[in-house]
């Protein structure tokens, strides 16, 4: 990770940003779809997956409360980080993190997780939180947390179709 940098992110990455968004969560959502019920997906996703996260990634990138970092090689984008504290809790959280596909598992997610627990620890933070989901497609992300020594508290989400 020699040429490595993490740097914070500027307007003029918006582009390189989202289009990694859509290539790190083509794999995940093939697997979401298949394993979520069809009328939460269809709710969450009338226009398809891709324009949520566009959408969602987008707010994230305009919120100035949510600090972006991005992970370069040079020129080449390897990955982002949406971190944000929460002081009344005493906690920083990762509201998103990605690499590129062909760079996964390579150690470089843990660098950015280790550069957000930093900013959080320097800020008097005394825990850092991330959240996934808990399907197949997600699985990779949640042995990564786990293997970075994130320990899982267990939520149950509901839903219920009426129509």
């Amino acid at each position: 990770m020699s040429n490595i940098q993490i740097i914070p992110y500027t307007p003029e990455h918006r582009s390189a940003v989202l289009g990694l968004t859509i290539a790190a969560w083509s794999p995940i959502f093939a697997k979401t779809r298949q394993e979520v019920p069809s009328f939460v997906y269809d709710a969450f996703y009338p226009n398809g997956w891709q324009a949520r996260q566009i959408e969602d990634v987008g707010a994230l990138l305009d919120q100035s409360e949510v600090s972006f970092w991005l992970l370069v090689d040079g020129q080449d984008l390897l990955g982002f980080l949406g971190f944000q504290l929460h002081p009344e809790d005493q906690m920083g959280a990762i509201n998103i993190i990605a690499i590129t596909p062909d760079r996964q598992g390579q150690g470089l997610g843990r660098h950015l997780m280790q550069f957000a627990e930093a900013q959080a620890s320097d800020a008097g933070m005394s825990m850092v939180m991330v959240e996934t989901v808990g399907d197949s497609g997600h699985a990779p992300a949640r042995a990564a947390y786990e293997a970075s020594g994130y320990q899982r508290w267990p939520v149950a989400r509901y839903f219920k179709n009426l129509q």
